[in-house]
């Protein structure tokens, strides 16, 4: 009788593990992914509750537990935890007693990937400051909007970029912004010298100031983002938020030994708070990378030993065109942790470069959304079945493909997307999921903001990005809504590159857009442009314009010369036909032009050097 009771039950667990199996393949991974992070929020709950509350809480306490050991290291540089924690506070006395900065104030960073952009961070920080972080490739008229915008009142340049006060000085000392900048000496009057009043200031952490514990969902740091209204903004970074990025390596399956190469650059998010946060939550050391380089990648990861690597698309895809090398599979990088990698590249990745395990996310600067995927499947961002939903609320919905607006009912609410359908990304704002909205910018903060979306009341983040959820359970990236494309892993504002354009001299107005090229993630810059009477195309003249205005990722690399532009009956341009279109001289008509790098000019876009471009021949 016992026997036929173990075998039935056998049989019915058997049956039950098919019909899993089966019906939800990847149920023991949800749940495993979801019991993981439950234990990440438990371990952050018993740090806040010990009074760890933030990010540079987090940092002060691993230099207590490990002091001596290597927190970056940089070129030829080893730096330990206890080393940076001592120089930030030199950096806080510096400020403190010469400087202007104080508790509440906002100081703007730009400064290249370098130790000292840490310990000038933190030291701000240990004073009380708000820190933005400035894209080292804006140039002056974008430099001053950001500056102006996140309302800083203190700047602090490196000393590689000096030469971007050049145009801006006068400007800024208008405005009473106090300058600084990264070294022992300077040739612009008006600007203080860091390096040396660090040589005698204290390591002292300097004393605290109002509350001892910090509101965690005040604002810690100001992002820069792309929109879809030209200039770059600022995004509100709360405590919060940058807490919960620290997470993301241990949930990546990062390990306190763990040696992790960030090359990318440290005004992203991605660089600060997913990796240098990551290095920190884990308590491992991190190899800083002053600029990628596909060449030295891999003798890099052998010569610096190094076992985690962050990524985005494009990234792999250099590593995958570059010719072999012996390091590529003597090394011990066993995780590629990053976004927008493309499956095809993802699968010759893995072929090539052996077993690395890679795993693809998504986030946002603005909100707590985001999804990982920590299966072997290439190609998705992540899940969305029941127990995803559980850690961070998400709802994808249907939208109008000429609008993106979100569909809604006769009732006035929206609707959600089904499998197999593309939908918009959208989360609720919640008290643990906030949306801070952007500096200095209201209307933009309330334009991302979906109300009365589900029921009436709720307020969701729109995110303005397409997701696909399939049958699976599985999400991908389809595309990105509003006037910006995504280019060498930078979002790119078309009317702050088409205000650009508004400034040649031989150009009447321009439509600036992002095309899509085969072999490369992201979509390629293209404008069309309207000449005005009597002039014609200088290329050379074009090319030292954009140059001298934008940064490279930024510039267009097709044109396409028309009589006048295409608009709606309220006076919008219309860029989707141009999209479909494409720069293929067979289907444009009018004259195409792409943009030589090597000749420092727009030459005409023939059809042979079009199928140069497709064949990968001619390299973007």
């Amino acid at each position: 009788m016992i026997a036929w009771v173990l075998t039935t039950v056998a049989a019915g667990l058997l049956a039950l593990a098919v019909f899993q199996k089966i019906v939800y393949p990847y149920f023991w991974d949800d749940l495993i992914y979801y019991l993981k992070l439950r234990k990440v929020g438990r371990v952050t709950s018993r740090r806040m509750k010990n009074g760890v509350i933030t990010y540079l809480d987090c940092f002060v306490e691993q230099t207590r537990r490990i002091p001596e050991k290597p927190f970056i290291v940089f070129e030829d540089q080893v730096l330990t935890y206890g080393y940076v924690d001592r120089r930030s506070n030199k950096v806080a006395q510096v400020f403190r007693t010469v400087g202007r900065a104080k508790k509440g104030d906002t100081a703007a960073l730009l400064m290249s990937n370098e130790p000292d952009f840490i310990c000038v961070w933190f030291g701000l920080s240990k004073l009380g400051c708000q820190v933005a972080f400035l894209n080292f490739n804006v140039k002056s008229k974008s430099l001053l909007h950001c500056i102006d915008s996140c309302g800083a009142k203190v700047l602090i340049v490196g000393s590689d970029l000096v030469s971007s006060l050049d145009e801006v000085l006068s400007t800024l000392q208008d405005n009473g912004i106090d300058l600084w900048v990264v070294d022992t000496s300077t040739p612009h009057k008006g600007v203080h010298t860091l390096l040396d009043k660090m040589e005698t200031a204290s390591d002292a952490p300097p004393p605290a100031e109002g509350p001892p514990r910090t509101d965690i969902m005040s604002t810690f740091l100001l992002i820069f983002t792309s929109g879809t209204t030209g200039l770059p903004k600022a995004a509100h970074i709360s405590h919060l938020k940058a807490v919960m990025c620290m997470c993301f390596l241990r949930l990546c399956g990062a390990t306190p030994g763990d040696r992790v190469y960030v090359s990318m650059p440290l005004y992203h998010m991605s660089a600060t708070l997913l990796g240098l946060g990551g290095c920190i939550d884990l308590g491992a050391t991190c190899v800083l990378k002053r600029k990628f380089s596909a060449s030295q990648f891999w003798k890099d990861c052998q010569k610096y030993d190094v076992t985690v690597f962050q990524y985005i698309g494009e990234l792999c895809r250099y590593l995958v065109n570059q010719p072999k090398v012996a390091e590529e599979t003597a090394h011990r990088v066993r995780i590629a942790a990053g976004s927008g990698l493309r499956p095809d590249v993802w699968r010759e990745f893995r072929r090539r470069f052996g077993n690395v395990r890679i795993r693809e996310s998504y986030g946002l600067t603005e909100a707590s959304v985001g999804f990982v995927n920590y299966t072997a499947e290439p190609g998705p961002i992540g899940r969305a079945g029941y127990f995803n939903k559980l850690s961070l609320p998400f709802e994808f919905l249907k939208y109008d493909p000429v609008t993106y607006e979100p569909v809604r009912n006769d009732a006035g609410r929206c609707v959600k997307s089904n499998r197999g359908e593309t939908g918009i990304l959208v989360a609720p704002v919640t008290a643990m999921n906030p949306f801070l909205g952007y500096a200095g910018n209201r209307a933009l903060s309330e334009k991302k903001l979906l109300r009365d979306v589900l029921r009436e009341g709720d307020v969701y983040f729109n995110s303005g990005d397409l997701m696909l959820r399939d049958h699976r359970d599985f999400v991908y990236f389809r595309d990105r809504v509003g006037d910006t494309f995504r280019w060498k892993g930078e979002n790119v504002a078309t009317t702050e590159v088409a205000e650009v354009l508004g400034g040649v001299d031989f150009l009447q107005d321009a439509n600036v857009y992002g095309v899509s090229v085969p072999g490369y993630e992201g979509r390629a810059g293209m404008a069309a442009v309207v000449l005005k009477p009597d002039q014609t195309l200088d290329g050379e003249k074009l090319y030292n314009h954009l140059r001298e205005n934008l940064p490279a990722y930024s510039w267009p690399w097709f044109l396409r010369v028309q009589p006048a532009l295409d608009m709606t009956e309220t006076f919008k341009q219309r860029k989707r036909k141009l999209v479909e279109d494409g720069f293929c001289p067979q289907h444009v008509l009018e004259p195409l032009y792409f943009l030589h790098a090597s000749e420092r000019t727009y030459v005409p876009l023939t059809e042979c050097l079009y199928d140069d471009i497709v064949s990968g021949k001619v390299r973007l």
